[in-house]
């Protein structure tokens, strides 16, 4: 049996000994979502470390942990704390939670991140509704031997982020009256920031905004075929942006700020997601 389908099926009997709960959507909480679960109608818990053969988040502020429960009576899991290239996994570690999710019943993913923002336009503490990205810079969680009861061995990526989700948020966004730029999400590696130049580099292939994530789970849940779609929050200038040197401090101040705006786009925009489908 292939190594990385047997980790998967590994890790999702464990889950299905512990939980029986069959979520809709599946939820990334990024920076400014850690607490959202807390708001949610909880159903139950189940920390990473209980779930076997599962890559453990090694993120200083990341819970590390599932949480099922309903969003104003929607199913849904939330992934507190996820797991990154630049903390030494393989990509198809990194990708591992979300095939899970999918594997427990999800539909669609849901995909929240801190980025970077790279076009002059953006202020931080604006959201970016993904429009597409670029993963060149990440290992394809796809390289290696084809799991066919997953998904193809080539996958389209024309309308990766669902086109019928993201207008979905656009409309939420506008009733809510929160304001939403759209744009490009570019993955770096990390965990270093970029530098003024990669910057420049960035902007020229026509990224809005970089960061060290989702990219590579956005791949994996295309070649699923889960429906998926995604916001960044724009939480500082990208290097040589402005003058001001980088700081995880301020990526966390200003994901801390908008939190509660970030939280009520992303519960009105589950439910809108739901009564559609």
């Amino acid at each position: 049996m292939n190594q990385v389908y047997e980790k998967l099926m590994n890790c999702y009997e464990s889950c299905r000994k512990k939980i029986d709960f069959v979520p809709k959507v599946a939820l990334v909480l990024g920076s400014g979502l850690g607490d959202y679960a807390q708001g949610i109608s909880v159903e139950a818990v189940l920390d990473y470390k209980e779930i076997a053969d599962f890559p453990q988040s090694t993120v200083e502020g990341h819970q590390g942990r599932f949480v099922f429960g309903y969003v104003k009576g929607v199913p849904v899991v939330c992934m507190q704390g996820r797991v990154h290239y630049y903390e030494g996994y393989s990509i198809s570690d990194v990708v591992l939670p979300i095939r899970l999710m999918k594997l427990l019943g999800a539909e669609i993913l849901f995909l929240t991140n801190a980025a970077g923002g790279v076009n002059v336009e953006y202020e931080p503490g604006d959201f970016m509704l993904i429009r597409d990205h670029i993963s060149s810079f990440v290992p394809s969680p796809l390289i290696g031997p084809n799991i066919h009861s997953l998904g193809p061995r080539f996958c389209d990526m024309s309308d990766t982020y669902d086109a019928s989700l993201r207008k979905i948020i656009r409309e939420t966004a506008a009733r809510l009256d929160i304001s939403l730029r759209e744009g490009v999400y570019l993955q770096f590696t990390g965990p270093q920031y970029e530098t003024p130049t990669e910057i420049r580099m960035a902007r020229i292939l026509g990224a809005d905004a970089v960061g060290m994530s989702t990219a590579c789970e956005a791949v994996a849940a295309n070649h699923m075929g889960m429906k998926l779609c995604g916001i960044s929050c724009i939480t500082n200038m990208a290097a040589g942006v402005t003058e001001n040197p980088l700081s995880h401090e301020e990526v966390q101040e200003t994901a801390d700020r908008i939190a509660p705006l970030f939280k009520y786009l992303v519960t009105e925009s589950i439910v809108a997601m739901a009564a559609e489908e």
